[in-house]
């Protein structure tokens, strides 16, 4: 950590990583309260994985065809939501088909990718770091495209708050309310797309899904109301995601994988303190 932090004010690449870690955190702590507080973590993995499928076909449309402005997160936010509007549209359909759709989109997104990735020429170094997360290798324009996608998720997050809330907590009677549950649900996994392809960025997309909901999970423990929730949710992202890669710098330890190991613990720590605390005290009654 020593290392890292005497390296951090020399070199542009650690910058930028620390600055995108931050970025992500923001709109993870607030996407990732909707998520865990709606249980959409499921549908949530099956965009993060359908991912794949943009990033593969974008680089394969960039090196054979040169498309050369076609930068890879621009296929992967493309593929999110398309994901995110299939599974919406499904699901507020036919609800006994969520999970079939779910599963299909989770696969369909990993193989098609896989396929473009093979067709590829080249050996394709940077899409396997989007797999599993190199947030070392984020250049300047990737941190602009990172930066926008912050702004328009943590703007829609918090425009629609109470639309939000409505349909996290009580789907039924916001319905009976008059507002459009289908809508404001559809643009919630949207929105979700978007943060998923932030957070690739940083632990990939294997592990995106524990970093979207273990802070606010977390977080959750110690909140009783949602605004609550988000802001404790982005403290504990920023400083996981701050940490990791603090500490794998020296080492040369993946940060993704790092950092969702010190997300894991402290969610373990906290999840078995709590419950230890809570039996004590009830015993103390």
């Amino acid at each position: 950590m020593i290392e890292f932090l005497h390296d951090l004010p020399h070199y542009t690449f650690l910058q930028y990583a620390l600055l995108t870690g931050i970025l992500a955190s923001i709109a993870c702590g607030i996407i990732g309260s909707y998520v865990v507080t709606r249980r959409i973590t499921y549908i949530a993995g099956a965009i993060a994985h359908s991912v794949l499928g943009g990033l593969g076909a974008a680089r394969y449309f960039q090196i054979v065809y040169h498309v050369e402005w076609l930068h890879p997160l621009y296929g992967a936010v493309i593929a999110a939501l398309i994901s995110a509007v299939v599974i919406g549209v499904v699901s507020a359909g036919t609800r006994q088909r969520e999970d079939t759709i779910i599963g299909a989109v989770w696969a369909i997104g990993m193989a098609v990718g896989i396929l473009f990735i093979m067709k590829t020429p080249g050996y394709n170094e940077d899409l396997m770091s989007y797999l599993f997360g190199n947030i070392l290798m984020v250049s300047a324009n990737d941190l602009w495209l990172i930066g926008l996608l912050d702004i328009v998720v943590i703007c829609a997050g918090l425009l629609f708050f109470k639309q939000f809330m409505a349909v996290c907590f009580d789907e039924e009677f916001a319905r009976l309310r008059g507002l459009n549950v289908e809508f404001y649900y559809l643009l919630l996994l949207c929105l979700t797309a978007l943060t998923v392809v932030l957070l690739v960025t940083v632990v990939g997309i294997i592990m995106v899904i524990a970093l979207l909901t273990l802070p606010a999970a977390i977080a959750g423990q110690f909140s009783k109301k949602m605004w609550q929730m988000m802001i404790l949710s982005i403290g504990i992202t920023i400083a996981l995601t701050s940490c990791g890669l603090a500490f794998s710098y020296g080492p040369n330890l993946p940060a993704g994988a790092t950092t969702i190991i010190l997300a894991g613990t402290l969610y373990l720590v906290v999840t078995v303190g709590s419950r230890i605390f809570h039996h004590l005290r009830m015993r103390d009654k």
